[in-house]
């Protein structure tokens, strides 16, 4: 019987033979192929956009004056709707993390309801609440673009609390005699970092593609503008829109890059454009050791 445990207590023991290098990257063909009818469906019509316009396109498209003054509004109101949201959201988002858990299928559905209420019937309701002296200014559009950003900020900055052990650090920095402001100010956000990052993205994503609020509210943003110059001049629309397009990109490409990085070298958490992990579990997932 001892000879018997020995031998389970040596075979536990034993070092687990790991799967040779060639087999750990192995790449199935069907994922190439899933990987290339993905790159086909989204590259073509961009081809054929991009073929449409012309490169001379490109060149116009700053020439025209309201060019300038519909992009410049639509990167002030992504500040401004950045700002709010990250202003209202981060601390609302840890305090029902921290201490009202049981809520947190309420907050869910209460922030979905910008995706499900039709837009029409939300610019009559920010009209017919919103104070006097933001009637006649675009700023309105920063509180709208707030309330329509929130399903996105919440679940990024509720992913970015799942990805490390927050009680426990606001426990500690409780019980070393610090208060609320400075507990999320010196210890929660740094660990959000990558998270708001993720949500300022996909804010400014939202401010620079949308258009039914702001033509509702017959405010001239960006994508306004693409629309009604298309009347004018189709080749120089597209342009626009492209470069638009290309912006975006640029944005998810940095955050990617910049929360990759800083995950790395913290061992915190890590986005993938929606989703976030901690280092360690990537780590795991890849084969290579913590």
């Amino acid at each position: 019987m001892a000879a018997v445990v020995t031998a389970v207590e040596a075979a536990e023991q034993a070092p687990v033979p790991e799967r040779p290098a060639a087999a750990r990257r192995s790449f199935p063909v069907w994922r190439w192929v899933i990987l290339l009818i993905a790159a086909a469906y989204f590259l073509i019509p961009l081809y054929a956009a991009l073929r449409f316009a012309g490169f001379r396109a490109f060149t116009q498209v700053t020439s025209y004056p309201s060019f300038g003054s519909a992009l410049l509004l639509s990167l002030r109101l992504a500040l401004i709707a950045t700002v709010l949201t990250l202003v209202l959201m981060v601390p609302t988002t840890v305090y029902v993390y921290l201490r009202l858990p049981s809520i947190r299928r309420i907050m869910e559905a209460i922030t979905i309801l910008p995706i499900v209420i039709p837009p029409i019937v939300l610019v009559i309701g920010v009209l017919k609440l919103a104070p006097g002296f933001l009637l006649a200014t675009p700023n309105l559009l920063g509180l709208v673009y707030v309330v329509l950003a929130m399903p996105f900020a919440y679940r990024s900055l509720d992913a970015g609390l799942r990805s490390f052990d927050v009680r426990t650090l606001v426990e500690a920095s409780n019980s070393l005699g610090a208060g609320w402001p400075t507990t999320l100010w010196r210890v929660v956000i740094p660990n959000l970092r990558t998270a708001m990052l993720s949500a300022t993205v996909l804010t400014v994503a939202l401010v620079l593609g949308e258009y039914t609020v702001a033509s509702l509210d017959n405010f001239q943003t960006f994508p306004v503008w693409i629309v009604n110059f298309e009347q004018n001049s189709g080749p120089v629309s597209v342009a626009a829109s492209l470069l638009a397009l290309f912006v975006t990109w640029l944005l998810l490409m940095l955050i990617v890059t910049i929360g990759g990085r800083s995950a790395r070298k913290r061992g915190g958490a890590e986005v993938a454009l929606f989703s976030v992990s901690t280092a360690a579990n990537v780590s795991a997932t890849k084969g290579e050791p913590e």
